[in-house]
């Protein structure tokens, strides 16, 4: 079943905190939740399916419908890791196309930043994970299992460190222009590589943000969405895809986003060329490096020079990217960075970016996310939606 117009999503809202001491994960959650309903123009009562992944406290769903008093239908808590919100849109466009429901919930929410969660703290590593015996005596740390991909971009392609800079830089001057975003400050390549080494060849500034914040969505059938006021954005098609080890047969210059983004692009009936904006999982420079290539924007091994000179800043590169700061400037809420992703490509395709970074005529983006470490197992989504 193809879901191009199956759903649209009708309401989007990001949770302006960065920093939440006095309030509780399920009360950011809920928070978001009524953003988002105020956004599409639609209350509690119309909610019939709720959508959310392992950071929603107890058992997802059943917590969380509880605690805002929800009356639902159906059900979803599928956990991909950061790119579960990019899968729960189409999880609902289906479900929706399925009779399932008619309106959809999607939440996300965290406190890592009030918690004192690091990327350069050990990773735990669950004892039920096949690997863990053999994974957990070397204490991986996220910062490391990333770097490791770096690392071998750099050997087997000539990848630079000034490259890589040239990522966050783009993410830096569309940051200025969000009053939300943690850091304003516009940076150059020379500030990136000569900022402290993190985990060799990343350095501090090829990290994302660590904050509190959280963000919803709502997607609806298309009758619906065309009775509102609101601009009807289209879920066109979407891809899944995951990627591990491989029995040890192990490549870590490409991510599950080459098969997620074909799958997507075919759905969708378009290709990487047609895309006039791109929303990218960024917890570190070379996450958006190698899902560039992987989607198909440009050949494998070339994305360090697909990034230099700007090519991502909106109104002067080729493919802008991440025009709220993404996770490298403005928030990382729960360690999980793909709702904010399908957050500001609404935004874009609706027209309400800032005017700064504003795409013009931007009528079809994508948003993609992993979920995971890149360097051992990780999940994959991606999303193509249209403004009608």
């Amino acid at each position: 079943m193809s879901l191009n117009g199956q759903a649209y999503i009708v309401g989007a809202y990001e949770h302006p905190t960065r920093k939440a001491p006095d309030k509780s994960v399920a009360q950011l959650h809920a928070e978001s939740a009524i953003g988002a309903l105020a956004d599409a123009g639609l209350t509690k009562a119309d909610i019939d399916g709720y959508f959310c992944a392992g950071d929603a406290p107890g058992l997802g769903p059943l917590a969380m419908a509880d605690y805002m008093n929800l009356r639902l239908r159906h059900v979803d808590s599928t956990d991909i890791g950061g790119s579960s919100y990019i899968a729960h849109v189409a999880h609902a466009a289906a479900a929706i196309a399925a009779g399932k429901c008619n309106v959809a919930l999607i939440t996300l929410a965290g406190r890592p930043r009030s918690e004192g969660s690091s990327g350069t703290a050990q990773r735990p590593v669950a004892p039920n994970v096949p690997d863990a015996a053999w994974e957990a005596p070397f204490g991986p740390v996220t910062t490391n299992v990333y770097a490791m991909c770096a690392m071998r971009h750099m050997h087997e392609f000539g990848t630079t460190s000034e490259q890589l800079a040239w990522i966050k830089v783009a993410a830096s001057h569309h940051a200025q222009w969000n009053e939300h975003a943690m850091l304003r400050d516009v940076v150059t390549v020379a500030d990136v590589v000569n900022s402290p080494m993190i985990s060799d060849p990343l350095h501090r500034l090829d990290c994302c943000v660590v904050s509190d914040g959280g963000g919803a969505l709502i997607v609806a059938r298309p009758e619906i969405a065309k009775s509102l006021s609101r601009p009807r954005i289209r879920v066109r098609g979407a891809g899944e895809a995951v990627k591990g080890q491989a029995g040890g047969d192990v490549d870590l210059t490409y991510s599950a986003a080459r098969w997620s983004g074909a799958a997507a692009f075919a759905e969708a009936g378009v290709t990487p060329a047609d895309i006039k904006y791109a929303s990218i999982y960024d917890s570190f420079t070379i996450t958006v490096l190698i899902q560039i290539e992987d989607l198909g924007f440009c050949e494998k091994g070339r994305g360090g020079r697909f990034v230099a000179d700007g090519n991502l800043i909106s109104g002067v590169g080729r493919l802008p990217f991440n025009t709220d700061g993404g996770g490298l400037c403005n928030n990382h809420p729960a360690n999980r960075g793909g709702m904010t992703k399908v957050i500001e490509a609404v935004r874009q395709l609706r027209g309400e970016a800032h005017p700064k970074v504003q795409v013009p005529n931007c009528d079809l983006a994508i948003a993609h996310g992993t979920g995971g470490l890149l360097g051992s197992r990780h999940g994959s989504a991606t999303v193509v939606l249209e403004r009608e």
